[in-house]
């Protein structure tokens, strides 16, 4: 035991599907590269280059509209399975410094250096070292932050790209937080933003600076929490073993669906393929959740709990489509549709009842 603070570090690849087409293909280095759908349709960026970047793609804008802004930029179709090897190579090297390390994403993770460290100043060069053997034994570039806790350390880690490391050192949370947009905190989404920005917050700073009793008459118990985190206080902990929480498939359309029969044959496609990676990961679904998005880009997101949890496609498929014909407004164009499988356990070997959930 120790009294000395944590020594968090979080680690984010730099455009990392990009990054790995121009190691697969070198000739793509210093140029704009998407990595995206089709822009005949209906295809998204998943990742540009920072060439690309300079233009203003952004990763999820429609391609069509990247290639507006940047008309010589090179499109190549996702690899998943790729980017999963470099991926898997990476954690490896992370795995090799601490076993406390969460792997947050694909491209990105924390690790807690505490008990690697006699004093909290050498977590920043073994975060150093950590930078350098992803680059050259991985070929990738990363930025990292290091600070007292996950929260802090993952805005750090966003601060100085592509390639930083940002160093937050013990005590000087607040101070870093406060100048940055309150967007950055955790549980501040586009609506809490906006009802923060008409009470005159727009910093991290502006936030910490309201009394607990405006922020909890406003927002409930949440809003002294979000005021702890704008002031850089987090006891959120490294989870090592992270279990899997949902499997979903989705798919935005070429055309707009609508009629039923059509989002019907998407469904039972997209149950079959969920079914799969459950029975692949030894799981069963003990919920199942339907996301739809129309053309005017309104979400909705309705779930359903099972009797017994279930791995199988006509099972998945039946509880999607009782969602489906509950939330669609027959005849309004769809734009995307996706179900997903939701509070995972082992399977139970029993044919599952649907049960209404909420």
């Amino acid at each position: 035991m120790t009294d000395r603070p944590p020594a968090i570090v979080h680690l984010d690849l730099d455009a990392f599907f990009a990054a790995a087409e121009v190691l697969e293909n070198p000739s793509l280095a210093g140029k704009p590269l998407i990595v995206g759908g089709r822009p005949g349709g209906r295809g998204v960026v998943t990742s540009a280059s920072y060439p690309a970047r300079a233009f203003g793609v952004r990763s999820a804008m429609p391609t069509f509209r990247a290639l507006q802004l940047c008309p010589q930029a090179i499109v190549v179709p996702p690899r998943h399975r790729l980017y999963q090897d470099y991926s898997r190579r990476v954690m490896d090297v992370l795995r090799e410094a601490t076993p406390q390390m969460e792997q947050m994403s694909i491209d990105e993770a924390f690790l807690d250096l505490s008990d690697q460290i006699a004093a909290w100043e050498e977590a920043i060069e073994l975060a150093r070292q950590l930078q350098v053997r992803v680059r050259e034994e991985v070929g990738l570039s990363a930025s990292l932050g290091v600070a007292t806790n996950k929260l802090v350390a993952k805005v750090a880690s966003d601060r100085d790209k592509p390639g930083g490391l940002t160093i937050v050192r013990p005590g000087e949370e607040a101070a870093f937080l406060a100048p940055l947009p309150v967007r950055v905190l955790w549980g501040v989404g586009p609506v809490t933003a906006e009802r923060l920005a008409d009470m005159g917050v727009a910093t991290a700073g502006d936030l910490a600076a309201l009394s607990e009793e405006r922020l909890r008459a406003a927002f409930g118990r949440n809003g002294p929490s979000m005021a702890r985190r704008a002031r850089g206080i987090s006891s959120h902990a490294i989870v090592t073993e992270r279990e899997t929480k949902s499997v979903g498939h989705e798919r935005t359309f070429e055309r707009d669906l609508r009629d039923l029969h059509a989002l019907k044959v998407q469904l039972w496609k997209m149950s079959q393929g969920v079914a799969r990676r459950l029975k692949r990961h030894e799981m069963a679904a003990g919920c199942v959740a339907l996301k739809l998005r129309y053309s005017d880009f309104e979400t909705l997101t309705r779930q359903m709990s099972l009797a017994v949890p279930a791995d199988e496609e006509l099972e998945i498929y039946r509880a999607g489509l009782v969602l489906l014909e509950r939330t669609w407004e027959q005849g309004r164009p769809v734009r995307l549709l996706g179900v997903s499988a939701r509070q995972l356990t082992e399977p139970t070997g029993q044919l599952p009842l649907l049960e209404v959930g909420g």
